[in-house]
């Protein structure tokens, strides 16, 4: 029975391997739609999506895995440059498919050794490249994404200048405490003041340059307010590659100022942290060595598969300081092995999907060599894109300057070229922004997103995001300009 059920399980991955191939799943050819876009009621009119009492048959199944893939994104296409991520690396797949495969979670040594093992040795490479002390120094652990990274750094903040709240709770707290981020960070900082019971309303929002940067002085300005309102400053997030304009804040600046107000500096470096990876853009990350903690998502731009999220702290035993709750069914002291092993209680999750494996695989089988060889030939395919759009006629960039791999512009029709650029001029191009997105994506040739910034009264522009994975290059980077005048011919 158990034979044969094994060899069932076996001829079921062997039939989807097929099914992947057949269907075209990691496409990463230039001549097919990146995507076949339907609305949801066509999807729910041809998908069987209910769930039945009686079991669908193999057919039916084999079916639906086709249709799954037929009308899903292909982010594999090199002209998906919708998202900070694009297609999987095809070693960080192997080591996903190989995680779900065994099917444990990563607390404990005892269901988890070769990938604690894994983990432990992608936490010490990454705070080695991070510039961190190493373990036991410094520690650091995977999570389910940037928002819960951030969350890690709030927290420990809060722990460092009130260890007593992880006993009595904000309820003993004499003055509200007040965070600092910029005001375009990504909305986690939110998120995480909101789960941690500080409350959104002392966020405060630091004023950006007109790159996107963190104007240190107005940091310096929102501190004094936020004591005369009198809340407690504890904790600032500066961001390296943030969501929109791929910015990344004065970190040695911030840093000062941290470090003589006595305040928890946190690096959002979910987007930016991947260029560590290279000694010839790593210089713009200068100072997130100076930081407390850091994230860092290797499902941007360098292509894990989703989800890979790193979170680095320094200080001995941080984590587990913070999150510990000794759960005695579980880490047990007494048992027969070295249970410094057992990483379950320094995390806030119980069960934990093991994602270091992929991205352990992914450097085992490239090395520092070849990833660091990804990460300048996207940044070279990034500044070729940059180059182009200055060159090319209708092509209006949002701002002049770019530090990580985004690039975000205008695209002017030619009937709209000589005409005076009133605020009504202004309000057509963005409303037309929006029409090229929805002819790209309605035509399958190309996904790329558009956004506003409404703080600082732009309206939508594209943001072009160049990923690691699928290689890019110039040529992928010439179709997305290509493509773009080709839909818009007639507006």
């Amino acid at each position: 029975m158990a034979a044969s059920s094994t060899n069932n399980i076996i001829d079921l991955l062997e039939r989807l391997l097929k099914i992947l191939k057949e269907e075209n799943a990691f496409n990463r050819s230039d001549d097919q739609p990146v995507i076949r876009f339907r609305h949801p009621h066509y999807l729910q009119k041809i998908i069987p999506m209910s769930l039945d009492d009686k079991p669908a048959s193999n057919r039916e199944i084999e079916t639906v895995i086709r249709q799954t893939i037929q009308y899903s994104v292909k982010t594999s296409s090199p002209h998906f440059h919708n998202q900070l991520y694009a297609g999987v690396d095809e070693y960080g797949l192997i080591g996903s498919w190989l995680t779900d495969v065994l099917n444990t979670s990563q607390y404990t040594y005892e269901v988890a050794p070769v990938f604690t093992l894994m983990e432990r040795e992608v936490i010490q490479k990454s705070l080695e490249l991070v510039g961190y002390p190493l373990m036991p120094e410094a520690d650091g652990i995977m999570c389910p994404g940037g928002s819960i990274s951030n969350m890690y750094g709030m927290l420990l903040a809060r722990h460092k200048i009130l260890p007593c709240i992880k006993k009595s709770g904000i309820f003993s707290l004499k003055s509200p405490l007040a965070c600092f981020t910029s005001e375009d960070s990504h909305y986690s900082i939110l998120k995480s003041a909101n789960w941690l019971g500080l409350g959104t309303d002392h966020v405060y929002k630091v004023k950006t340059d007109e790159f996107g940067r963190m104007q240190v002085a107005d940091l310096k300005r929102l501190l004094i307010k936020a004591r005369n309102d009198g809340k407690q400053p504890f904790f600032v997030n500066a961001t390296a590659g943030t969501t929109v304009l791929g910015a990344i804040d004065p970190l040695p600046e911030i840093a000062a100022v941290c470090r003589s107000e006595s305040l928890w500096l946190h690096v959002d470096a979910c987007l930016g942290g991947t260029l560590l990876f290279s000694e010839k853009y790593r210089y713009r990350l200068r100072g997130i060595e100076l930081s407390d903690s850091v994230s860092w998502n290797l499902h941007k731009m360098l292509g894990a598969p989703l989800q890979c999220s790193l979170f680095l702290v320094k200080g001995k035993n941080t984590l587990h300081e913070v999150n510990c709750a000794q759960a005695k069914y579980l880490f047990q002291q007494d048992k027969f092995y070295d249970v410094s092993w057992d990483t379950g209680d320094k995390s806030v999750q119980c069960g934990r999907k093991v994602d270091a494996m992929k991205f352990w695989l992914m450097w085992k089988a490239r090395g520092k060599i070849g990833l660091t060889r990804s990460v300048e030939q996207a940044m070279s395919c990034a500044e070729y894109f940059l180059k182009r759009i200055k060159e090319t006629a209708g092509f209006r960039l949002v701002q002049s300057h770019y530090q990580c791999c985004n690039i975000c512009f205008w695209y002017v029709p030619p009937t709209m070229r000589d005409e005076s650029e009133t605020p009504i001029w202004w309000q057509k191009l963005y409303f037309l922004t929006n029409e090229i997105k929805k002819r790209l994506v309605l035509g399958g040739s190309l996904m790329i997103s558009y956004m506003p910034i409404p703080h600082k009264e732009i309206g939508n522009f594209f943001r072009m995001v160049v990923n690691c994975q699928p290689p890019p290059t110039k040529s992928s980077m010439d179709y997305v300009i290509n493509q773009i005048e080709k839909v818009a011919i007639d507006l």
